[in-house]
């Protein structure tokens, strides 16, 4: 048993022990050790993979029968009428010798999978929470979305066999709409691990500028594309500690694409420094020998990529597979901007990265922990006695902890009356709504009960009361939007009077009714879809489109004005 076996395993019991009592009522898992320790090795997967907190990653699992094979699913959210759907399959053997492959059965599961999940017009059957996931993203694609799919294979041993790949490429299953990957106990254990400190020289080919400010240095320079494959090579995604995003991969993403097709092209490679944007580093101190007029070896200590790790990491899939028929790639350069700042400036390296990623669509929450709005909400919602996360965080939440991320879909969907924004534009909540959402009026009381709102009608959504309408496990923004509306009006102020010297009579108001304010948001959402409906009931993908859209809340409006 190698030692990174032996790592998952004792985290994977653990996490079979911690989550147990999640297994059991999101899965319908008890008493059933081999089966609690295979699903934690899946949740390990998903969280570390997609970079989730817990109770996201919570949501993911599918597992159960009717399951296709998929046990967890992931649907992100739609950019430029794409969406990503990363699918999940773990196998996890009690032998941890480490040695056998991914099984070839699992992968004809997939393969049988993806012919029928995409296609809105498919009839089969599957258990509760993969039927959910499969007609959201069904309703998607029927809105004219184009999924692009992620499948990860994950176990505690090796890759599929070459049969099993051929099965892959004869089923036409590799396409650019189509990524396929292996992640087993050696990619966990490297990516669980601390950041260490990466050093190395970095070979610069021709001139470069340095120039002091203040208390910082820059250097200004192109580096060849092979010196990143190396640098990749060596250290992988330790470079990429600090920055906001992991690879992307080339199915799906057009940025990525363009730089494979342009290392491809024999033609195009001597353009590649004119097309693409750069490189940009920090670390803690370079020296180089400025007695030399170009081609400058710099060594640097603490090292990291703050922008530009999808370059890198596009290269360095790009030169692996062309292995040998690269002629002229000696001419393919990327520009770098090398930064050397203080030890204390953690501030500035968050400034930094907001400002050189933020054209980007990235998630910007962590870039904008330090915006005074972030901080002035973590000093008023510490005094109520509940602690807001600017950052995210490894460690579980409490019931008392909250993060950004949840206060700001809360909000949008609780006080800004856009639920649908609230559960499908999580990449804009820190960008394009944030001053929406983090308006200068928008106080701690305000965020607290909001997000108490919010948590309360998601628990009811992964675990619907018996007998609850179709659409509770689609409808948990629009109900906590109406649970505050509810509060509100029993409190008989309006937003802007729900202030800190409201709090305790809120929460005491919210503790007492907050079942009956659910229930009358069922009924009323209830009303409102079969208006919307014209008394028809509609399909799970018609619910699911539903809720992605605002003309829902044009009929609650008017469900309130005829009462």
């Amino acid at each position: 048993m190698s030692i990174n076996v032996g790592i998952v395993d004792q985290r994977v019991r653990k996490l079979a022990q911690d989550l147990a009592t999640e297994f059991e009522t999101r899965l319908n898992i008890k008493n059933d050790e081999v089966k609690q320790r295979s699903t934690a090795f899946v949740f390990l997967v998903v969280k570390t993979v997609l970079d989730l907190p817990d109770e996201e990653a919570l949501d993911c699992l599918t597992e159960g029968g009717n399951d296709f094979g998929m046990d967890a699913v992931h649907i992100g959210d739609v950019e430029d009428s794409e969406f990503t759907v990363t699918l999940f399959q773990g196998k996890y053997k009690k032998n941890l010798a480490g040695s056998s492959n991914f099984p070839q059965g699992g992968v004809e599961k997939v393969i049988q999978a993806i012919r029928y999940l995409f296609d809105p017009d498919a009839i089969i059957t599957t258990n509760p929470q993969l039927t959910t996931r499969i007609e959201e993203i069904r309703s998607l694609v029927r809105d004219g979305h184009i999924p692009r799919v992620r499948i990860v294979l994950s176990n505690n041993g090796l890759k599929w066999s070459e049969t099993a790949q051929q099965l892959i490429d004869s089923e036409g299953l590799t396409d650019d709409q189509i990524g396929w990957e292996h992640i087993n106990h050696d990619d966990i254990v490297r990516w669980m691990q601390a950041a260490r400190q990466v050093d190395d020289t970095l070979r610069l080919s021709g001139k470069a500028i340095v120039e002091d400010l203040d208390y910082c240095r820059v250097l200004i320079g192109k580096i060849p594309v092979r010196e990143i494959e190396v640098l990749f090579n060596r250290h992988g995604d330790l470079l990429l500690e600090r920055n906001v995003r992991r690879f992307l991969g080339l199915q799906g993403n057009r940025v990525n694409q363009a730089i494979d097709y342009t290392l491809r092209t024999e033609a195009e490679r001597e353009n590649f420094y004119f097309y693409n944007n750069g490189i940009t580093l920090l670390c803690r101190k370079f020296t180089y020998n400025a007695l030399q007029g170009e081609n400058f070896q710099v060594r640097v200590e603490g090292l990291q990529i703050i922008n530009g790790g999808q370059t890198c990491k596009t290269i360095q899939a790009t030169l692996a597979a062309l292995a040998g028929a690269d002629a002229g790639m000696e001419k393919a350069f990327v520009l770098v901007r090398l930064y050397q700042l203080p030890s204390d400036s953690a501030d500035l390296i968050r400034s930094i990265t907001y400002a050189t990623n933020s054209q980007n669509p990235v998630d910007l929450r962590d870039l904008r922990s330090n915006d005074p709005k972030q901080k002035n909400l973590e000093t008023a919602i510490l005094d109520m006695g509940y602690t807001y996360h600017r950052h995210r965080s490894e460690a579980s939440l409490k019931s008392n902890d909250i993060s950004s991320a949840t206060a700001a879909v809360a909000v949008l969907s609780v006080w800004r009356k856009r639920p649908q924004q609230g559960k499908f534009l999580g990449r804009e909540h820190f960008g394009k709504l944030y001053d929406l959402i983090f308006s200068d009026d928008l106080n701690a009381t305000q965020v607290v009960i909001a997000t108490l709102l919010f948590r309360f009608a998601e628990n009811k959504r992964r675990r619907p009361p018996e007998g609850s309408p179709d659409f509770v496990p689609y409808a948990s923004c629009f109900l906590a939007m109406l649970m505050g509306r509810y509060l509100l009006k029993d409190l008989n102020i309006s937003l802007s009077q729900l202030d800190h010297r409201k709090f305790t009579d809120a929460k005491a108001k919210l503790d007492q009714n907050i079942e009956n304010y659910f229930s009358q948001a069922v009924v009323s959402i209830k009303k409102a879809v079969k208006s919307l409906y014209c008394e028809q009931a509609p399909s799970l993908q018609r619910l699911a489109a539903t809720f992605r859209r605002g003309d829902l809340l044009v009929e609650l409006a008017r469900g309130e004005r005829t009462k």
